[in-house]
């Protein structure tokens, strides 16, 4: 128990739990974007993916449950970081240009802050799917927003259309973009920095794992943002 303490107390030990479920939160990432991309499979893949999904409840809500203690751990440790920083240093450095800094890492705080921000959004959107927050993506096939009474042949519900549906709204697809280049840019420095939080960035080189950071952020955002554009576009309607 006073392990356990210490880790939440002391400096390191915050940087350590941030780096843990940073990993843990960024494969979250990478399948849900892959999961997603299965929309460009056609209707039937998706739904059936989303089938299988919903058919392990208990799965499901464990994964759920978990992702957001890890989010609470993650943002909490950070809020935690950034006041004992503050606290050490309260009056700030005459020079504002912060050199060797990067603007991702400057706004990492705040970054992250829109991003839960944009999760909780998304979370109303397509997983919850409350009808008042999908009226403004709703079009005339749908007009009370309701995605969960969306059904394809089989019964399922019809994700595929759901998707369509919510990212036609030119608005609406544009906020998702913007959420997922606040993402990914958090997700340039995060990934950089936890190798040298979990003490072993000294092994490896630094600029080239600044490099796979900054690869893997596009990669998520081209994957993610992809949907949304090619909806906009006309794809599935």
């Amino acid at each position: 128990m006073n392990v356990i303490q210490k880790l939440f107390r002391s400096s390191l030990g915050k940087k350590t739990i941030m780096a843990i479920t940073g990993i843990l939160l960024f494969g979250f990432v990478i399948v849900h974007m892959l999961g997603n991309l299965q929309i460009f499979l056609g209707a039937d893949v998706i739904n059936t993916y989303a089938a299988f999904l919903k058919s392990k409840p208990a799965l499901l809500w464990v994964a759920r449950i978990g992702l957001l203690v890890l989010v609470g751990l993650h943002i909490g440790s950070a809020v935690q970081l950034s006041r004992q920083n503050r606290a050490a240093r309260p009056i700030p450095y005459g020079d504002a240009k912060h050199p060797g800094a990067s603007y991702a890492s400057r706004t990492m705080l705040m970054s992250g802050l829109i991003v839960l921000a944009f999760i909780i959004y998304h979370l109303l959107h397509f997983t919850v799917a409350v009808p008042g927050v999908n009226l403004l993506g709703a079009s005339a096939q749908l007009p009370n927003g309701d995605f969960l009474q969306l059904k394809d042949a089989t019964g399922h519900q019809d994700v595929f259309r759901m998707l369509v549906l919510g990212f036609s709204n030119v608005w609406v697809s544009g906020f998702y973009i913007v959420g997922m280049a606040l993402l990914c840019m958090h997700l340039s420095h995060g990934i950089s920095s936890l190798f040298q939080s979990l003490g072993i960035r000294q092994h490896f080189c630094g600029q080239c794992l600044d490099r796979l950071a900054m690869l893997l952020a596009a990669i998520i955002f081209i994957g993610n943002s992809s949907i949304p554009i090619a909806i906009l576009l006309g794809y599935g309607r």
